[in-house]
């Protein structure tokens, strides 16, 4: 078989680039290791991140790449290469633009999550830069797939690619099946390695941390195939001991809108039996902030809170806190003495902290970590209900969420990949977390890696076709031989 672009992976980065290929004239097939198309992209909210928009226009909200560029780099201590992210911060916008084109449906009004359509606060920005879609994430992946149809884009799955074909220094295609897949150019897309636990242990360590309660919430084909590929062609690697770790109860095993969310009305506390950090803060530093503070933490709350969650979830209920209560895993007490004697922390500040919060959020007011600022953000009106009905409880809060590695192939601003001498690869291109050095040590907020595959994801498909069109076979028409391949989009159906 022969095709100009052969796109590696099926989620929100292969399928924006195979589709963008397509609108380039390439002929493209897509292949995906798993049953499905979407991968990581399924689970998530499908929030992006962007400045500039259309959507943000419409409601007033002035923002500029600059401002965007600026925001991104300080946070990551400016760690990242910033030609790179400059690209990617100017193509963010139109990636957003294009997906709307294609029909996704991002209203232009206020969101107070990234469960509710529309502009959210996505992460630690002073500008809402949260676009949430309806559908979410299967909606980004219905209008990618129905714009694959339309261009004739095939598809394969079940189909997993351990081989390149490289040849005089360029890659040349791929194995599939032990068939060769001969291409004009190549883009690795195959998501990141959350679901290869011997690949984090060696590449994102901090997750080890959490132990028995690490749990991954990443497509199931996140297995790391990019890091073995990319060795076959000499690839460079960047974003190596990064990823994102969300902060989660200990027995939390799922996304938090299948798990449930802990009660509004709780103290975070550390060893020292004192608050510590906005409990609502942005997952973007979450994490940070509890590692400065022995790397896990204690959700404080009462009997009243208990009773206030929700029916329905996994986990956040009130006969699951019960359960756990009787399993010896969560501390329940009478009186704050009490529990702080079962969580070992001391017994005056634990006593201290919640009277001062008692007298502070419940009446509307945190001068001290500004959480009433978050909540409002939320779209939270009313204020949490005081801490005082016993008896009370301390849940152990930890990163455990595994959501996103960040080790990937060092690309440039197109996209294509870099060796260890800086040199481009010629015919290999990758996106999403196999393309690494765009998300960085620091996760800028929701949104950041969704708009990293969609937006490198279509750099990636117009690089290829230019590739394929300069040094690979030419743009046209299938000719007899290969018009005789199996029209895998159909069969995919």
């Amino acid at each position: 078989m022969t095709y100009d672009v052969v796109v590696l992976g099926a989620g929100g980065a292969g399928l924006a680039a195979a589709v963008s290929a397509a609108e380039d004239g390439a002929r493209v097939l897509l292949l995906e290791s798993e049953g499905e198309i979407g991968g990581s992209m399924l689970q998530s909210a499908g929030m992006f991140t962007a400045a500039g928009t259309s959507v943000q226009a419409a409601m007033g909200v002035e923002d500029s790449v600059d401002r965007f560029f600026q925001h991104y780099m300080d946070l990551n201590q400016w760690r990242l290469q910033p030609g790179l992210i400059r690209r990617f911060c100017t193509q963010a916008a139109p990636a957003l633009e294009w997906l709307l084109g294609l029909g996704l449906d991002v209203p232009a009004e206020r969101s107070g999550s990234a469960h509710h359509p529309g502009l959210c606060r996505s992460g630690v920005e002073d500008v809402w830069r949260g676009h949430v879609p309806r559908d979410q994430g299967q909606g980004v992946v219905h209008v990618l797939e129905r714009a694959r149809r339309r261009h004739d884009v095939d598809l394969v799955l079940h189909t997993r690619v351990h081989d390149l074909l490289v040849a005089d220094g360029r890659v040349r295609g791929v194995v599939a099946d032990g068939v060769e897949v001969r291409a004009g150019a190549v883009v690795i897309a195959t998501g990141g390695l959350a679901q290869a636990p011997e690949l984090v242990a060696r590449w994102f360590p901090p997750a080890l941390a959490a132990g028995d309660d690490l749990f991954v919430t990443a497509g199931t084909g996140s297995r790391g195939d990019h890091l073995a590929l990319g060795e076959q062609a000499g690839a460079d690697l960047a974003g190596i001991g990064w990823g994102l770790l969300v902060v989660t109860a200990y027995f939390q095993t799922r996304h938090h809108w299948d798990a449930g969310f802990p009660p509004l009305s709780r103290v975070y506390v550390d060893r020292s039996g004192l608050r510590f950090m906005d409990e609502d803060a942005s997952y973007a530093v979450a994490a940070g902030i509890l590692d400065d503070h022995g790397g896990q933490a204690w959700a404080i709350f009462d009997e009243a809170a208990r009773l206030a969650l929700p029916p329905g979830y996994a986990d956040w209920t009130p006969d699951r806190v019960l359960a756990e209560v009787a399993g010896g895993r969560t501390a329940q007490a009478e009186d704050l003495a009490a529990l702080a004697g079962r969580i070992g922390v001391p017994a005056a500040a634990l006593e201290a902290t919640l009277a001062r919060w008692n007298v502070t959020l419940p009446l509307g007011q945190d001068p001290a970590f500004a959480r009433s600022e978050s909540l409002r953000a939320k779209g939270v009106t009313e204020p949490p209900a005081p801490i005082a009905r016993p008896p009370f409880y301390a849940v152990r809060m930890l990163p455990a969420q595994l959501v996103v590695t960040h080790t990937g192939l060092r690309i440039d601003e197109d996209a294509r990949v870099l060796d260890r001498t800086g040199a481009t690869v010629p015919g290999l291109s990758a996106a999403g977390e196999a393309g690494g050095g765009v998300l960085g040590p620091r996760y800028v907020g929701g949104g950041n890696a969704v708009a990293n595959a969609l937006t490198m994801g279509r750099i990636a498909g117009r690089t290829a076709a230019a590739d394929a069109r300069a040094g690979g076979p030419a743009l046209s028409a299938p000719d007899d031989a290969a018009a005789g391949a199996p029209r895998t989009a159909d069969a995919a159906r």
